[in-house]
């Protein structure tokens, strides 16, 4: 079993800068794949980014490259999604989601079995 804890959400203006972080329990992060995906109301969730389980990939939506960064800290068991340049588009609520049998591809929701209970983000124009 692996727990996700998601924090970070919040008001921010268009332009405007978050960090989320997601807090692993259960399970090291550095033997699993962790995503973050997004759902905006009345859309189906969406990948955004994922690492994998060593960090040595990183892959990304196109609507986010560029602008969102994801990183981990194997110490702390948790993993960050750095979001700059916020467009009110970005407005949903952000989930991660834990992978422990390292499946391809990351950016599949059914590449995933644990997901936490999401964070807000809401960008005003």
């Amino acid at each position: 079993q692996v727990q996700l804890v998601e924090s970070g959400g919040g008001l921010v203006q268009a332009g405007g800068s978050l960090r989320l972080s997601c807090a692993a329990s259960g399970r090291a992060i550095s033997s699993t794949n962790i995503g973050w995906f997004r759902q905006a109301p009345g859309k189906e969730r969406e990948f955004v980014a994922a690492i994998s389980w060593s960090g040595g990939s990183t892959s990304y939506a196109d609507s986010v490259q560029g602008r969102f960064t994801i990183s981990k800290v194997n110490a702390k068991n948790t993993v960050y999604l750095q979001m700059n340049s916020l467009k009110p588009e970005d407005t949903a609520v952000y989930y991660c989601a834990a992978d422990p049998t390292l499946r391809r591809p990351r950016n599949l929701l059914t590449s995933y079995d644990y997901w936490g209970q999401g964070t807000q983000v809401t960008v005003s124009s």
